[in-house]
């Protein structure tokens, strides 16, 4: 297979080479001229799948969904990382501090890494990293020319004038307008990856299919929608503990499979090395009601279950003030807090879940994340005699008088949804159920014309200010969806954010408290991973924002399927 996986190389890449360079409009470096040969018969190749189709950039600075982002840790680094037990690690920053007003963070970084082998650098070798690279890469996130998507997590943050500071070469601070101590935190995100200068100035939007970072793997070539390789740098500055070069890996090879059954039957076939969650179809097949895999699948391939920072929700437009809201019923706090406890969160998950999440009953920050409190009793739990004096207290004694509410759906979810109306039902609710496009559903939500919506919140870095900014008045839609506006809350959370990690998880507490009692939203359940890996493989990680670490993998291919 190996072999045949080096020949599909060699003759794919030389005619991707050729069209490239027929097709090219300027003269230049050819990017996808590799040193590295093409593998042969022991080279160890990691086989993914992106159920999505496509993948939209490799460029960091447009990282804004999970599949780039797996792909630009393979290929880049940041200053910072997230292990998979929310601690941030040093990568390219060996070390951090933060003044003593929490307006300037002073990193000292490596001065062994180095910039993949490019044409576009001296002798097409790959230079050291500086910290004029990384102010080079922040500053491009936030000039208007680059558009990124990335550009919110340092406007309004950071200082207008030298935000982004070269001391010397090792050394980097980063000058805040306002204290914001989840800092460290949100450089761990894709969008804050190094990128060279010389690279991405020749390449201009062609960088998003040229990268070019200090990352373990090195890119190779990318028929899009189709195929994206890449290999492994031989120069990469990170060793493990027996200090034996990283990765383990020779390659990895990424395809574009966008049905999830044909996904995980590749999984099944051993085509692919590792699958994210699986298709519902498969779930009963696998999976016990408690959520363990089934005895006659667990010798023949992994599955850990692990934290993920994201809670599914239903949402409620709270802006009294829109017209939209005109005669809702959900207007009403009380009304909104009879759903909360009209709803069985614990049948949601053993019955649609397969037992592998989470019930949502201590508030919106999730399961895993700091701030949170298992022991909260600011939460819902199921208790339809409240929901029915609630409704009572509201004017709707046994929902008379409720006329029927309307919920904004994404056909992914319908089922949980349908069975939420079924609860409501038993206590006077109607629920009217409209299935819409996920992309039609985030727009009406932004544009805060959806009253009732299903949503979810995955965390963007590993601090819970990312879920209570979701309730700050001072924020538009996104993140605020549900416009919710409390004057507490909003000075609760600039107080926050220059506390030090204990207190300032305390207030998060009581922030979330506070808001749930608002009830602005019905948090559902904290969801789980779910990763497949082949039983030949070792060292597989993963970060509970799901950011996949493929640098420790080994592969046994002499280890027989059983």
């Amino acid at each position: 297979m190996v072999k045949a996986f080096g020949a599909f190389i060699l003759v794919s890449g030389f005619f991707i080479l050729l069209l490239t360079l027929i097709s090219r409009k300027h003269a230049g470096p050819n990017v996808l001229f590799s040193k590295h040969p093409p593998l042969g018969a022991g080279g160890s190749v990691f086989h993914l799948n992106i159920a999505t189709g496509y993948l939209e950039s490799i460029d960091p600075a447009y990282a804004k969904d999970l599949n780039m982002m797996w792909v630009d840790h393979m290929i880049y680094n940041t200053l910072v990382e997230t292990d998979e037990h929310l601690h941030t690690i040093p990568s390219l920053a060996k070390t951090w501090e933060v003044s003593a007003n929490g307006l300037a963070y002073t990193f000292h970084l490596r001065n062994d890494a180095f910039f993949q082998d490019n044409p576009l650098f001296e002798n097409g070798s790959g230079r050291r990293m500086t910290a004029h690279d990384v102010a080079y890469s922040f500053n491009r996130i936030i000039e208007l020319n680059t558009a990124s998507t990335g550009a919110w997590i340092f406007n309004g943050k950071v200082a207008e004038a030298n935000p982004f500071e070269v001391i010397d070469d090792t050394t980097f601070r980063v000058n805040l307008r306002t204290p914001f101590r989840p800092l460290p935190e949100i450089l761990s995100m894709a969008y804050c990856n190094i990128v060279p200068h010389e690279v991405v100035e020749y390449w201009g939007k062609d960088f998003r299919s040229h990268p070019c970072g200090t990352g373990p793997f090195t890119f190779s070539y990318w028929d899009e929608g189709n195929t994206l390789c890449l290999l492994r740098n031989p120069h990469y500055w990170e060793h493990d503990t027996s200090c034996k070069p990283l990765p383990y890996l020779d390659a990895v090879q990424v395809s574009f499979n966008e049905s999830r059954a044909s996904e995980f039957q590749l999984f099944l076939q051993g085509k692919l090395d590792f699958v994210n969650n699986i298709d519902g179809s498969f779930k009963d097949l696998l999976l016990s009601k408690d959520g363990t895999l089934k005895k006659e699948f667990r010798d023949k391939f992994h599955l850990d279950i692990s934290t993920y920072l994201n809670t599914e929700y239903i949402g409620f437009l709270t802006d009294t003030t829109n017209p939209a809201m005109k005669g809702e019923p959900t207007r009403d706090p009380l009304v909104r807090r009879a759903i909360n406890y009209a709803i069985d969160r614990q049948k949601i998950v053993t019955y649609f879940k397969n037992g592998m999440e989470i019930p949502a009953s201590q508030g919106f920050i999730p399961a895993g994340m700091p701030g949170y409190d298992s022991a909260a009793h600011y939460g819902y739990n199921y208790d339809p005699a409240k929901a029915r004096e609630l409704l009572t207290q509201s004017g709707y004694p046994n929902g008379k008088g409720l006329k029927p509410i309307k919920v904004l759906v994404a056909n992914n979810f319908e089922d949980v949804v349908n069975f939420i109306g079924s609860e409501l039902q038993q206590v006077g609710i109607t629920l009217n159920i409209e299935i819409i496009q996920p992309n039609v559903l985030k727009q009406q939500m932004s544009l805060s014309k959806a009253i009732v919506f299903r949503g979810d919140w995955l965390a963007d870095y590993p601090d819970a200010e990312t879920y209570l900014v979701f309730f700050n008045s001072h924020f538009p839609a996104p993140p605020n969806y549900t416009r919710f506006s409390n004057a507490t809350f909003d000075r609760w959370y600039d107080e926050s954010l220059n506390m030090p990690d204990t207190p300032r998880w305390q207030q998060y507490r009581k922030m979330d408290s506070l808001a749930m009692s608002y009830a602005p939203i019905v948090p559902l359940f904290y969801e789980k991973l779910l990763h497949f890996t082949q039983n030949n493989i070792s060292g597989f990680r993963s970060s509970p924002m799901n950011i996949i670490d493929l640098k420790r993998v080994k592969k046994n291919d002499s280890m027989e399927k059983k």
